[in-house]
């Protein structure tokens, strides 16, 4: 089975080259600004993608489904399309869990304070998941800005040691592309964008 991962793609999703695969996973940042009208044409195309499995979660930039009811938000999701938000979904015996979650920043969406209040977040995470997604990274794992500061998530990285995902997918610190292996799971930052917003990184491939 393959994955393709991206993130961040902030409203140009249409200037990507999707590879083929069974998995389709956006790890958030699917909008520049959050508005109904923008994740709708993100749906859209995120929809139209060939992949038998299409997977995503919001990122901070996407206040509509922060602010927005349940019910508003499952009326517009096509029926191929699977959101998860503090949520899980099992394909082929492969158990997916997905959160919108950072830590507070700037009072974006899904801002949560470090310790407790975060931490309550990532307890909901199952200790048999197999492919974790979350807009944020963990604390020292590609999370560097361009200011050489750590900008992730403690609680989160003391949680995935505990579950030990195959796969750790997240985005949101676009300038730390890439990925990295540590004990039984490979991190990867999918951001697509570079920390000016424009179009630098290939989607990524896995393969399960």
């Amino acid at each position: 089975m393959q994955i393709v991962a991206i993130s961040d793609t902030h409203g140009k999703h249409r200037d990507l080259n999707i590879p083929d695969g069974d998995i389709l996973i956006h790890a958030g940042d699917v909008t520049r600004g959050g508005t109904k009208e923008q994740v709708v044409d993100f749906l859209k195309w995120f929809a139209e993608q060939k992949h038998t499995h299409k997977i995503f979660i919001a990122g901070n930039h996407d206040f509509f489904f922060e602010e927005s009811e349940s019910k508003k938000i499952s009326r517009i999701i096509p029926k191929n399309i699977i959101y998860l938000n503090d949520s899980g979904v099992e394909i082929n015996d492969l158990k997916f869990w997905g959160s919108p979650i950072t830590p507070w920043f700037n009072n974006w969406a899904f801002n949560r304070n470090r310790g407790s209040e975060i931490k309550k977040h990532w307890d909901l995470i199952p200790n048999d998941t197999d492919v974790l997604i979350t807009h944020g990274p963990p604390f020292g794992i590609l999370d560097e800005t361009v200011y050489g500061k750590r900008t992730g998530c403690e609680e989160l990285l003391l949680r995935v040691y505990q579950v030990k995902p195959q796969y750790h997918i997240f985005g949101h610190i676009h300038e730390d592309y890439g990925n990295f292996t540590k004990g039984e799971t490979i991190f990867i930052n999918a951001s697509v964008l570079d920390d000016w917003y424009e179009m630098k990184n290939k989607p990524v491939i896995l393969d399960l």
